[in-house]
């Protein structure tokens, strides 16, 4: 299936135009011509099939014929905080390996130790939606805009809240930890871990340290392994 996606499209929707770049794309490298069916997702649960009616390279005209709801396949909500890395292959890595698996919302979080402390948010959420795209999933994970961990902290969290840490303290594996269909949020760290005061200050809020277990993994591994085992969990 070769899924587009448009997140304007609604169920109210009658016809959709293509931009310049998709209508360019539709016409002259898929080849598609008037009457041929594209699918489109809104990132919103919902899977929609348009009929071409204008097959214009620079401006592609379709009409809506169908639409169904698409709820996700998981039952759970996972909400990973990641400091950003140094090198941004890695971090859009996570982001793409993420998406694909199962991830509802993503921060970027500047911490102490971030050697990275600009997040290019634009391109961050181009890669989410083309891996949502190629993973065939119907639902867009939410992107924040990067926040200062402090700031963060601010915020009003719910369900189990779980920070990842490398300091020498007492530390419960991540599938001891959380239960199958909750809300979730995990705090990954930076290449140089959290310092020992916003360690304190998570501790201070009730969050529960978590390890992966014995290796020491770079960020976005730890991340990433975040959102498999969670998803294992709710198998």
């Amino acid at each position: 299936m070769q899924l587009f996606y448009n997140s304007e499209i609604t169920p109210q929707t009658k016809q959709i135009t293509f931009d310049k770049i998709e209508s360019k794309h539709i016409v002259r490298v898929l080849r598609k011509q008037v009457n041929d069916t594209l699918k489109i997702t809104n990132g919103k649960g919902y899977l929609f099939d348009v009929k071409i009616i204008i097959a214009s390279d620079k401006k592609c005209l379709a009409e809506v014929v169908h639409f169904e709801e698409k709820p996700k396949p998981w039952n759970y909500y996972l909400h990973i905080a990641i400091a950003p890395t140094k090198n941004n292959d890695r971090i859009e890595w996570f982001l793409e390996k993420a998406t694909e698996i199962g991830v509802d919302e993503i921060t970027p979080i500047i911490c102490a130790n971030s050697e990275r402390r600009i997040v290019k948010i634009e391109r961050f959420e181009k890669i989410i939606q083309s891996a949502m795209k190629q993973s065939l999933k119907f639902t867009l994970p939410k992107l924040n805009e990067s926040v200062k961990f402090n700031d963060f902290l601010k915020r009003g969290l719910d369900g189990q809240i779980c920070i990842a840490h490398c300091e020498e303290q007492k530390k419960t594996l991540l599938q001891s930890v959380v239960k199958s269909s909750e809300k979730t949020t995990i705090l990954i760290g930076p290449e140089g871990d959290f310092s020992s005061e916003e360690i304190k200050k998570c501790l201070a809020k009730n969050m529960t340290p978590i390890s992966f277990g014995d290796s020491r993994l770079r960020t976005e591994t730890a991340a990433l392994v975040a959102v498999n085992t969670i998803s294992f969990i709710n198998q």
